[in-house]
């Protein structure tokens, strides 16, 4: 006998979670199905852990300057294992807590994997056996995992994808991090500041790729001056691994292929979607390169069956995946919300220095056909930079010239991934650089740069 619900969510990541909770609070009888922890990837091996570990290098790196700020530290060191605890124990904090938002309101939990035999029907599996639930809608927020590329695959000993590297054997000494993207990046920022010797292979032409160029060529100086080694357009070919040794890479370059010899490797060259087992395919689910196709509403086409989140491609961010399981819980409900808006969703990356951005960079903007106005403005002219001892970054924004609108915002620097969020409200507002301009920042503020930028934009910058 099969239980029947208004909505099954598979996957209780940001976006299934989300969706199961507003479900709930419209009145819907939800149940969530989860195959390994509650609050995901994200919450229990991603964004969550990983900024607990940067927060205790950030620390460290702090400790080290003690004397900039007339302060006293010696023989600094640091304990990996408690490093790792401390993060560990964060996510499984916040894990509870999902448990408990779950009973809050009344969604029903079923730990087990997941199939879809017909349209309206799931199968749970779980050591108990198996059971059959049907609902009028589906949710699919299964997520994703990290790619591995033919010869590069992770043994989780020298070679690791991020869940190694949020749980490491021991602190490598020499560390080669395969892709500079927010994952790599991160690991290698966190990784360097303990003390490895940090090299970062990138096959595009510069680190954080997505970025805008002038963030990306700040970023790439400010990492070299922290000690990483930085080879841009290169291509990892193979690895060699020597058990007990070590790892010899191959690193090809205009052409040219020579070998560096590591410790310790860390894959973070993409995710591709858990679409694997469901039964999509024969459901008629279309799906591309690992992901489902979906429309603006997260449809997929098969009647009463959604797809949020990273299943559903990109931007690959939590944030988003939670707002398009609100906007699909509300759709279900009757109710008419707004589609998504990718230019509209920032991206964050915390290394050291943080980067943050929306909308459109530069270039991109020029190649969409917008005359633009660039404004920017440097940390160094800002007081409570200063003060923080945080004076190195950059505030850029870029304007369309004729209409005024705010097409971009890139920053990077300290706390720019909370900066960033006042651009984005703009964004979703529609302000204008007039907008911007007559909104009153508050002193000192790091936020005083944000409109100064605006100002810069327009030949109107105060403080530089």
């Amino acid at each position: 006998m099969s239980e029947t619900f208004d909505l099954i969510v598979i996957g209780a990541g940001p976006g299934g979670y989300v969706a199961a909770i507003r479900a709930a609070q419209l009145g819907q009888k939800v149940a969530i199905i989860e195959r390994e922890n509650l609050g995901g990837i994200c919450l229990n091996w991603g964004c969550i852990p990983t900024k607990a570990l940067l927060r205790s290098a950030e620390v460290f790196h702090m400790m080290h300057r003690a004397k900039e700020f007339g302060l006293s530290a010696d023989n600094i060191t640091f304990d990996l294992n408690a490093v790792v605890a401390r993060s560990r124990g964060v996510a499984k904090q916040l894990s509870g807590g999902i448990g408990h938002l779950m009973k809050k309101n009344k969604v029903t939990v079923f730990m087990g994997a997941a199939t879809l035999p017909k349209v309206g029907t799931v199968q749970v599996t779980s050591g108990a056996g198996t059971e059959e639930l049907t609902a009028k809608a589906i949710v699919l927020a299964t997520g994703a995992r990290a790619r591995e590329l033919p010869g590069l695959e992770a043994d989780g000993d020298q070679v690791w994808t991020y869940r190694h590297a949020l749980q490491p054997k021991r602190m490598p000494k020499r560390l080669l991090v395969i892709g500079s993207g927010a994952i790599g990046i991160e690991f290698a920022s966190f990784f360097n500041t303990l003390g490895a010797d940090t090299t970062v292979c990138e096959v595009m032409d510069r680190v954080l790729p997505v970025e805008d160029a002038e963030i990306s060529a700040f970023a790439k100086k400010a990492f070299v001056k922290q000690g990483m080694k930085i080879l841009e357009k290169t291509t990892v070919k193979k690895l060699d691994r020597k058990p007990g040794i070590g790892v010899t890479a191959h690193l090809e370059a205009n052409g040219k292929t020579e070998t560096q010899d590591f410790d310790t490797v860390i894959s973070a060259v993409g995710i591709v979607g858990n679409v694997e087992g469901l039964g999509l395919e024969a459901l008629g689910v279309k799906i591309d390169r690992t992901h489902v196709v979906t429309d603006e509403f997260c449809r997929t086409g098969v009647p009463g069956l959604f797809a949020i989140g990273d299943i559903a491609g990109a931007p690959w961010l939590a944030h988003k995946a939670s707002h398009e399981g609100v906007m699909v819980a509300e759709l279900i409900a009757g109710g008419h919300p707004h589609p998504i808006k990718p230019g509209s969703i920032a991206g964050c990356t915390y290394c050291y220095p943080q980067v943050a951005s929306v909308g459109m960079t530069e270039q991109k903007a020029k190649d969409a056909g917008h005359t633009v106005k660039v404004g920017r403005f440097p940390f160094i002219g800002n007081g409570k930079a200063i003060a923080l001892g945080e004076a190195e970054g950059m505030i850029k924004t870029v304007f369309d010239a004729a209409t005024g609108e705010l097409l971009g915002a890139h920053m990077i620097g300290a706390e720019v991934t909370e900066l960033i969020q006042g651009y984005v409200i703009g964004r979703t507002l529609e302000t204008t650089e007039e907008d911007l301009m007559n909104t009153v920042f508050p002193h000192p503020t790091l936020s005083e740069m944000m409109h100064e930028s605006v100002l810069d934009a327009y030949g109107r910058a105060l403080h530089i």
